[in-house]
């Protein structure tokens, strides 16, 4: 994960958008260094999050931040634009050639800090075909910092998310983050997909091999920073550490 500082227009902006930038490469830099396969990119500084559409900084802002990314690292990118708005990751992915978008709620309805969240799959695909993207869906099941409106069995979510939203990769994360993801959960979802399934939280040095044998994959934010906190830098050796954890097979 690449964290992006606050962007113009949050409560927390800082007023200088190279500042943002220059961090942003930076984290990127000491990821590729590190030895991980692909970068997702984030808003993460903006609390409080919008519900679904940012403002048009927002997005120039990311834009230009992952497009500096794109000329800094070879790896494949995603997008996620907090706290749901798939319409401006897709835009913004397509504009800067990136690999996937992340949706928190990409089906069904969340209870959340932002209010309740709904999935627009629909619209979300037809974006994608109208701008004739090849840009993967990974589409969180039961996301972390909410709660579904009514319980379904989680593989219930997970197949609907894949049969009815036609997600390309599914995510299981904690209740927070940084929160241990539940193992249980995460095999049970993977048994119930065909598509691949990544931990979207709680991944360190300490979890990382049980949570491997679990499913496909992980995006790892919290942990690759220094002494673990969020919105520190990205501590490069933490992250060749993990990378040869992840790779001792």
């Amino acid at each position: 994960m690449v964290h992006l500082q606050a962007l113009p227009g949050s409560a927390l902006w800082g007023g200088s958008t190279q500042r943002v930038v220059d961090a942003a490469v930076a984290d990127a830099l000491a990821l590729a260094d590190g030895g991980v396969d692909a970068i997702m990119i984030e808003n993460y500084g903006d609390v409080p999050f919008r519900k679904d559409e940012v403002e048009p900084a927002t997005v120039a802002a990311m834009t230009l931040a992952i497009g500096e990314i794109r000329r800094a690292v070879s790896l494949p990118l995603g997008v996620n634009v907090l706290r749901n708005d798939a319409r401006s990751a897709l835009a913004i992915a397509a504009v800067v050639e990136a690999s996937m978008i992340r949706v928190n709620v990409h089906v069904g309805a969340m209870l959340t800090d932002q209010g309740i969240v709904e999935g627009r799959a629909a619209e979300t695909l037809a974006l994608r075909r109208r701008l004739g993207a090849d840009v993967k869906i990974l589409a969180d099941v039961a996301v972390k910092h909410a709660r579904p409106l009514a319980e379904f069995p989680i593989e219930e979510s997970a197949a609907d998310a894949v049969e009815r939203g036609l997600a390309d990769a599914l995510i299981v994360t904690g209740s927070r983050t940084g929160a241990s993801v539940d193992l249980d959960r995460l095999r049970r979802v993977r048994a119930s997909v065909a598509v691949p399934v990544l931990a979207g939280s709680g991944v360190t040095d300490e979890t990382i091999t049980a949570i491997r044998d679990a499913c496909d994959g992980a995006i790892v934010g919290s942990w690759l920073k220094t002494d673990g906190v969020v919105s520190a830098p990205v501590d490069v050796e933490r992250v060749h550490r993990l990378m040869g954890l992840v790779r001792d097979v």
